[in-house]
This record gives C-alpha cells, structure tokens and sequence, in this order.
C-alpha cells in the first residue's frame, strides 16, 4: 500500500509538529508513505469565501500530485472533507481521481487499517472535540441532530493509548466558531461560540483539548490564551504517536 501524505498549509506553517507526528505515525505502522515536495493548498480557503474558480488550478494540481496513491492521508478532517466532496464538482471535465482516495487520518486508522493496538502513552485527561466537517462530512462521530446509535472514531483510537481518561463536553457536536472565513467575516458571534465551547470543554476537568482539526484547535487555543482560560491544546497525531521513537 503506499500512501500519499497530505499536510494542509495551517498544519505546515504552524503545527509543523503534527504533520511530523502523523509521518512518524504512519511509518511505525509499517506503511510506505511519501510526502509530495510540490504539494500546495487544496483550495478550501478559496471555495469557502466564495471564489471556486480561483480554486480549481489548485484541485488540478492536487489531483495531479496524489491521483497515483492507494489513499491520500491528511491530518485535517476540514481538508480531506473538501478535497472529497468539492473536488469532483470543480474537476467538471475529468474524473477527480484523488478525491475518491483522500481520508482523514482517523478515519484511514480506524476504518482501513482498522488499528487495535498502538505503543501511545498519554496520561493526561482530555476532552474531545469534534468538528463540524469531521461529523457531518466525514462521519467521524454521530451528529446529535439525526436519530442514531452514537459512535466517535477519534475515542475509539484514543482507547487504544495508556494511561489516557477520555472526556466528552456538554453539546459535543456543537460548533467552536472558528468556521474559516466566519470567524473573519462574524468575529464576535465566533469569538463568542469559541469561549462556550473551551468553558464546556474545561468543564469536564479536562487537561487537554484534542481533535482531528488543527483549525479548531488553533482557534480555541486562542481563544483560551486571549480570556486566560486553564487548557491546553493537542492535535489527535500527536497523542497516537506519543510512544513512537523518532
């Protein structure tokens, strides 16, 4: 199998930690993973504000790149949920290869691989979020509008760490406000969403914060530095991998 890692440009320019720890990650599960230099944006930010056809250079590119891998891996729920469910509609004359390879780290290790064992340890209590792509794009976890059994991908793999206590906050599908653009365009009804959300998340007693989205996470974790709120933020790569050696 080889896979074909993909690192959105927030993950590279400013958790650069968490695009290493998912290599790291990958590598120790014996998979032959290769990290495209030529990898650019996706162009979710484009499509997102409204301006797809600045995107679709992107889309092509991208499909150039990774359409020759088993699955294209990415460390962002938000990113592989675009390139999946946007890319086919921007590629309109050519078959969008890629996209129908591209999965979101947990759902490549709990749904591909289907891992039952990891040498992580974390003992830490963390509270789980989970994003709005990752819920209703990906299927990461169940979304609390629709009646069904409830599931999260990303506490099933973290049950695989040693020494970890799991949290859940209260409305645990509920948006942190971060939205991309929204949090830019909106910034007092995101800012405002972003605390409720930390409070709810420090309400479980939780140390840290953790998810499938450093974009969540990174607007959190601003939100917490900016009222002076007691919590920490780490991205799921890098409790998964915390038991690997470099």
């Amino acid at each position: 199998m080889k896979i074909g890692l993909f690192i959105p440009c927030y993950v590279d320019a400013l958790y650069p930690e968490v695009g290493v720890a998912t290599l790291r990650l990958l590598r120790s599960l014996g998979l032959d993973v290769d990290y495209p230099e030529r990898q650019t944006c996706c162009g979710q930010p484009m499509g997102n504000a409204g301006f797809e056809r600045m995107a679709v250079p992107l889309v092509k590119k991208y499909d150039e790149l990774f359409s020759g891998y088993d699955y294209v891996v990415a460390p962002s729920a938000s990113c592989a949920a675009y390139v999946r469910v946007f890319h086919p509609h921007l590629m309109k004359e050519k078959t969008c290869v890629a996209a129908g390879k591209t999965v979101d780290l947990v759902e490549f290790l709990h749904d591909v691989l289907k891992v039952k064992r990891l040498p992580a340890r974390f003992p830490h209590k963390v509270s789980v979020h989970n994003s709005c792509h990752g819920v209703r794009e990906l299927g990461l976890s169940s979304p609390s509008e629709r009646n069904i059994a409830p599931f999260n991908k990303i506490i099933d793999l973290l049950k695989l760490v040693d020494g970890i206590e799991i949290a859940e906050p209260e409305r645990p599908d509920e948006c942190c406000g971060f939205g991309g653009m929204f949090s830019v365009e909106e910034q007092a009804v995101s800012r405002r969403m972003g605390i409720d959300k930390v409070r709810r998340h420090i309400a479980t007693g939780a140390e840290y914060v953790t998810g499938a989205d450093s974009s969540c996470l990174m607007h959190m974790q601003g939100v917490a530095e900016k009222e002076h709120l007691p919590i920490r933020f780490i991205h799921i790569a890098q409790i998964l991998s915390s038991g690997i050696e470099s």
